[in-house]
């Protein structure tokens, strides 16, 4: 045997993150959470993007989704208003419980539960309306038949917006600055009175000053309403969340070099930051791998 090979050492293999066991299949879904997940798994087309994903989403709570690009923390978030239904060639297997209801059934009512729960997405979406119709377009469609000026004002103050646009309801929603689209935004959302707010990376596109202005206002409306963030921000997730889930991606790719995202770890915020169980949770946190 040469020197060399003498000295060579053997390769380690893989690191492997544990998966969550979670609930087993069929168990029911757990009474005091908002939104439960049961071995949920998504394709799009045939690339398996999530795998087995239980989850359970604590009500009146913020729940932050972090984890490395591509990992499927967005698709995971449009799983719970059906959004992906959208996506040619997306289907999921699974459960996911709703107040007591089986919301990934092939005959939910989609639009029915879009206004139960609500989304807001990364880019200010406001409609080329005036601010005003902005809030009221989804209310009137929606049914609604009471006073619309209460309701437009009740709107704009949860959305910590009233005092800056209250003299230019008439203007165009276009007009305000980034931040306030987005709260424009979060208004229009709480508008349809929704029981859950869904938020991916609602601040990235926003200066540090509305960063922090929707950050406060994300923690003054989970008294009335359970949140899902998307972040890749982990001071925002430290500073916003009551609990955090990490996503991962697999080792193991597939025959197409797919990378699959799994659920590493699911805590509260301040235990996953300060004592993380998985290595790999570590090593994201702290900016080793991202």
């Amino acid at each position: 045997m040469s020197v060399t090979e003498s000295r060579a050492e053997p390769v380690p293999p893989p690191l492997k993150i544990p998966v969550p066991a979670g609930p087993p299949a069929g168990a029911p879904p757990d009474a005091s959470a908002a939104l439960s997940t049961r071995h949920l798994s998504v394709w799009y087309g045939s690339s398996l993007a999530l795998k087995d994903i239980s989850i359970d989403f604590p009500r009146n709570k913020i729940t932050a989704l972090i984890g490395p690009s591509g990992c499927g923390k967005s698709t995971l978030l449009r799983c719970y208003n059906r959004m992906n239904d959208l996506i040619l060639g997306a289907r999921m297997e699974g459960e996911i419980w709703f107040d007591g209801e089986l919301i990934s059934a092939p005959g939910t009512d989609a639009v029915s539960l879009r206004r139960r729960i609500g989304m807001v997405f990364q880019k200010p979406n406001p409609f080329p309306k005036t601010i005003y119709n902005n809030i009221a377009w989804g209310a009137r469609i929606n049914g609604f038949r009471g006073d619309m000026d209460e309701l437009v004002e009740k709107s704009l103050r949860r959305a910590a917006l009233w005092d800056e646009v209250k003299n230019k309801l008439h203007r165009s929603g276009l007009d305000l600055s980034g931040g306030q689209q987005q709260r424009l935004c979060i208004a229009r959302t709480l508008a349809v009175e929704p029981e859950i707010i869904l938020m991916d990376e609602p601040c990235s596109a926003l200066d540090p000053i509305s960063t922090a202005r929707v950050e406060d206002l994300m923690d003054d409306l989970k008294d009335d309403y359970t949140i899902v963030i998307v972040t890749h921000n982990m001071q925002q997730a430290r500073r916003v969340s009551d609990m955090t889930a990490c996503l991962m991606l697999d080792e193991a790719a597939s025959a197409d070099g797919h990378r699959t995202g799994i659920l590493a770890e699911f805590s509260p915020t301040d235990l996953l930051f300060t004592n993380p169980k998985d290595k790999r949770t570590e090593d994201y946190i702290t900016g080793r791998i991202g």
